[in-house]
């Protein structure tokens, strides 16, 4: 059994998804520290001039637990996303498609970044098809700090073998710490599909939020997103 570990994110990028569908059991780490320079609020959509970014707005504490942040709503971000939204992908194949739920997602208010970001995840997985079993790390009793609950965590779930992603690799893995416990390293396989993109004249955006490709692609968006990968992720070469 493959495992694989990541923060929850703010509507995820391609990625994200890709490696969720990479394997048989996915762990959201949901009660880390909050990243104030990452992607837990925020996430890149495209516009008529590229690159567009929502962020929700968040009343931020020092050194916070991801499951602590609180959403800003005294500013109007609900609306605004719903508008960019609107007004960026209207014309999209599929959008009306999956405009019902984020009506509704975004009439809601919310209070707990956490809360949004999980509901947001599954209805997308739903979406694209993916069937890997999803769990939250705070409904786990899995101890342990960075690599040492990664270790914890496959151990406790049965995992034979960890994906990661290269960054991660590269920066803050310990791969003789899986070795000793007899957990393979994999590297995620990932390079980013070319797909129908709206506003072809400014060219084609990679790293975007998922949605693009869903609102784009409709029923295909999965086959899509792993038309350029192995059937199973490859080999760590660390």
């Amino acid at each position: 059994m493959i495992l694989a570990a990541h923060q929850l994110h703010y509507l995820p990028w391609l990625r994200y998804f890709h490696k969720i569908a990479s394997v048989d059991t996915f762990v959201v780490l949901d009660d880390i520290q909050f990243n104030k320079n990452g992607w837990q609020n925020r996430n890149k959509i495209k516009g008529p001039a590229g690159e567009v970014i929502l962020t929700v707005p968040i009343l931020q504490k020092f050194q916070q637990a991801l499951s602590e942040v609180r959403i800003d709503n005294k500013q109007p971000w609900r609306r605004k996303h719903l508008g960019a939204l609107l007004s960026n992908y209207q014309k999209a194949a599929h959008f009306k498609d999956y405009e019902p739920f984020f009506r509704e997602v975004y009439g809601k208010s919310w209070d707990v970044l956490n809360e949004l970001n999980y509901e947001i995840l599954l209805y997308l997985l739903k979406a694209l098809g993916v069937r890997t079993r999803v769990l939250r790390s705070s409904e786990l009793s899995v101890k342990g700090e960075g690599n040492q609950r990664l270790v914890n965590l496959c151990k406790e779930l049965g995992a034979r073998s960890y994906l990661t992603g290269t960054y991660a690799a590269q920066t803050y893995l310990d791969p003789g710490l899986f070795e000793r416990e007899g957990i393979e390293l994999l590297s995620q396989d990932y390079e980013c599909p070319r797909y129908p993109q709206l506003y072809p004249e400014t060219g084609f955006v990679s790293e975007l939020s998922i949605i693009d490709l869903l609102f784009n692609c409709g029923p295909k968006s999965l086959e899509a997103l792993l038309q350029n990968s192995p059937s199973r992720a490859g080999k760590s070469a660390l």
